[in-house]
């Protein structure tokens, strides 16, 4: 009983610095497969296609909450005018994200717009610059919450008076990133790329306390990647991957690799397996299958923190699903990555 109630003391405490709004951004461990979320320079940076639509689901900590956390997103983007740039291209997308944070009902949508610029620097180099602006919103619903100071000695009861007063139970704000690629292909067998992107760089407003409050401007948020495409032979391609990102006094950082395993004669179907590793919180094995350009992959996060003990190492789970194409004139169009 008192492991579960100091569960509940954590959890409620976090939702009271979500309302303040020290709490951090949304996450994926599958930080490749969300490439608009990572960075907007991702936007139209398609190396094997011409455009790609995708989706992800993460669910987490629902081995110690009633209601885990949820979070939702869909994106899309593609390249145009690389007929009428000389060595370059525009990237165009978008992506909707939502996420559900636990019995407070912390509710938060997300739309935004994407556009990138990619230009060809000699035949092996590309760089890249871009932005997303959106429209955000966040609503809370407060009748569902408890604080500490309605805690009794035994349970949480919300007929007890609290000091937390919200003036309102949601928010909404335009918010803006930016970043930039650089992508290294000096062969056929060799793909590298670092990328680097600030979110929130007009620091909006977010709070539940009103205009006055001493809390609310979102901490710009940084973010570092960089991954490799290599071909060993004519059955593996390996992807190494390392990410950090920090906002406030919090960082994360990811790394680790999977790789794709020709099971046809071009790759039409491909085996996917991987394991990552972040940083103090826990190991992430991931494995996936690709047909005919569709994309499918599965991870699940297995908690090694302190939080072990009260979880069962049971973290989150992650779901992806991505489809790239070619329009019909670039069908024959050469890769800038190895493929199969």
């Amino acid at each position: 009983m008192f492991r579960k109630i100091k569960i509940l003391f954590l959890i409620v405490c976090s939702f009271r610095l979500e309302a303040s709004l020290q709490a951090q951004d949304l996450h994926f461990s599958q930080f490749f497969n969300s490439p608009l979320v990572t960075n907007p320079a991702n936007t139209g940076f398609i190396p094997d296609a011409d455009y790609r639509i995708g989706a992800n689901y993460r669910n987490q900590w629902s081995s110690v909450m009633s209601v885990p956390y949820k979070t939702v997103s869909a994106f899309g983007d593609a390249q145009v005018f690389r007929d009428r740039l000389e060595n370059g291209w525009l990237g165009l997308g978008g992506m909707i994200l939502n996420d559900k944070a636990g019995t407070g009902s912390l509710t938060s949508t997300k739309v935004y717009g994407s556009v990138a610029y990619h230009q060809m620097l000699g035949l092996s180099s590309l760089l890249s610059a871009g932005f997303n602006i959106g429209w955000a919103n966040k609503h809370i619903n407060e009748s569902k919450l408890k604080f500490p100071d309605q805690f009794d000695g035994k349970f949480f009861d919300s007929k007890l008076p609290t000091s937390v007063v919200f003036t309102n139970n949601y928010v909404s704000y335009m918010d803006m990133h930016v970043g930039m690629n650089y992508a290294y292909f000096p062969d056929e067998n060799v793909y590298i790329n670092a990328g680097y992107s600030i979110q929130h760089v007009n620091r909006p407003k977010e709070t539940f306390f009103g205009d006055n409050s001493v809390f609310g401007r979102i901490p710009m948020r940084h973010t570092g990647f960089v991954n490799a495409i290599l071909k060993l032979n004519d059955r593996v391609i390996v992807n190494p991957n390392a990410y950090f990102s920090t906002q406030a006094r919090a960082t994360d950082l990811v790394f680790g690799i999977n790789a794709n395993y020709n099971l046809s004669q071009f790759g039409e179907q491909q085996l996917i397996a991987g394991v990552y590793y972040r940083l103090g919180d826990a190991i992430v094995p991931m494995v996936g299958l690709e047909v005919a350009k569709i994309q499918f992959t599965f991870s699940y996060d297995v908690t090694l923190s302190a939080l072990s003990k009260y979880n069962g190492y049971r973290g989150a789970s992650e779901f992806s699903i991505i489809k790239k194409g070619f329009y019909p004139e670039n069908v024959d169009r050469a890769s800038l990555c190895p493929k199969f």
